[in-house]
């Protein structure tokens, strides 16, 4: 069984969820605010839940996954970021890891999901045999779009997921050496 591991950066904690963020991944994810560009619905409390027996089944099943995010010094958790395997049923993820990260309001502005994911895909160079990394962003998504550009991800295609417009990002896995 693969767990996921433990990355450090400046300011942050990358870290294997635990039955003990429920609560905090239940606040996260009720937020109307935090779900607007990611399906525009907030989760209930069964949905969350298997979130994080997912998040599990993920690292376990593929060796890789989503990491909860924690503020490196005061240990408060941030939001979500990492890897995915969603079978959206979108054929430009097929084959490859789907990028994805998620913050707490207090979290929003502050540089945390550039940081964090970062480090996940440094970590994803490393250590996942694929061509690439995909995300899919809602166009309206400014703030992350910005982030994926960041971190090297370029358009690839605009599509619908489920009648909403998406569009799909793609960074090529960087060869370490």
């Amino acid at each position: 069984m693969t767990i996921a591991p433990t990355l450090k950066t400046a300011r942050l904690c990358l870290r294997p969820h635990t039955v003990a963020d429920y609560a905090d991944c239940r606040a996260l994810w009720a937020d109307a605010g935090v779900v607007r560009h990611i399906g525009g619905v907030p989760q209930d409390a069964q949905a969350v839940w298997f979130r994080l027996l997912r998040y599990a089944g993920m690292w376990s099943m593929l060796g890789y996954g989503m990491w909860a995010i924690e503020d490196g010094e005061t240990g408060a958790f941030l939001g979500e970021a990492g890897l995915l395997s969603a079978a959206r049923g979108l054929p430009e993820l097929d084959g490859v890891p789907e990028a994805g990260w998620v913050l707490t309001p207090q979290a929003w502005g502050r540089g945390i999901a550039l940081e964090a994911m970062t480090a996940a895909l440094t970590w994803a160079d490393a250590h996942v045999d694929a061509p690439s990394v995909r995300c899919i962003i809602h166009p309206d998504n400014a703030a992350s779009i910005k982030v994926a550009e960041k971190l090297g991800f370029a358009p690839l295609v605009d599509t619908h997921l489920a009648g909403t417009p998406t569009r799909v990002f793609d960074r090529p896995v960087q060869t370490v050496a």
